[in-house]
């Protein structure tokens, strides 16, 4: 099983690789212009597009097997359709409903991701672009659990008034509060109260501390110099 493994990554097409670099790019852009985008209803359609560009490239980035991508298509159609649809619809449920199919359709993509980087004998360029892209997806898909979470419990975090306008979080509060606490550097103005809110932080930082190891062990790992580059000159 080891030898077949390998042998599919040494002979894997040109076609195949180089799929998880569109969805990091995507990624990389969107955690830059989350704090233009609006919240709820005010959300900017080009942020909404954004979005679905996000959703095909995830699509794109596991298309190696027709197994796989038909899955991810099912989980993505509700999220392809955001801009023409449930940008006109404002129920709550509905958001909910799209909320918890995101969340879905980020484990999905990040476990076949995940599977297909840290297989791999040798770290390349699209392997390290598929293993940001795991971490940026995890930074985002916990927002949407913890907007998830807002929306049953309003008191779930505290929003301290001197560095904040409004009581209750945005979602680009909780995208903050979501990647600074897998990054373990703590959110300034913004506090778990809750105990499913502080149960799921904890939860995302250690996470994000073992993720990152464990990423560094293997890119030790498969690490492999270049040949001729010991010899004297």
């Amino acid at each position: 099983m080891a030898e077949q493994i390998a042998q599919e990554n040494r002979i894997e097409s040109p076609r195949a690789s180089g799929k998880f670099f569109f969805l990091f790019a995507f990624l990389l852009v969107q955690l830059l212009v989350y704090p233009y985008a609006g919240s709820g209803a005010t959300i900017s359609l080009w942020f909404r597009l954004l979005n679905v560009l996000i959703a095909f490239s995830s699509v794109y980035a596991v298309s190696f097997r027709r197994v796989t991508w038909i899955i991810a298509l099912v989980f993505a159609a509700p999220l392809l359709l955001d801009p023409f649809i449930l940008h006109e619809v404002t129920m709550s449920k509905l958001q909910l409903a799209r909320s918890g199919m995101s969340v879905a359709f980020d484990i999905f993509i990040i476990v076949v991701i995940f599977k297909r980087v840290f297989r791999r004998d040798e770290a390349t360029s699209d392997a390290i672009y598929g293993a940001v892209s795991i971490y940026l997806l995890a930074g985002f898909g916990f927002s949407r659990i913890y907007s998830i979470l807002v929306a049953f419990q309003h008191d779930a975090f505290y929003l301290d008034p001197a560095l904040n306008h409004h009581t209750l979080p945005l979602q680009p509060d909780l995208t903050y509060y979501s990647f600074l606490t897998m990054t373990s550097l703590g959110a300034a103005g913004i506090s778990p109260v809750s105990d499913q809110a502080r149960s799921l932080s904890i939860v995302q930082s250690l996470l994000g501390i073992l993720y990152l190891g464990v990423l560094v062990s293997r890119l030790i790992a498969t690490y492999k110099p270049i040949q001729g580059s010991s010899k004297q000159p």
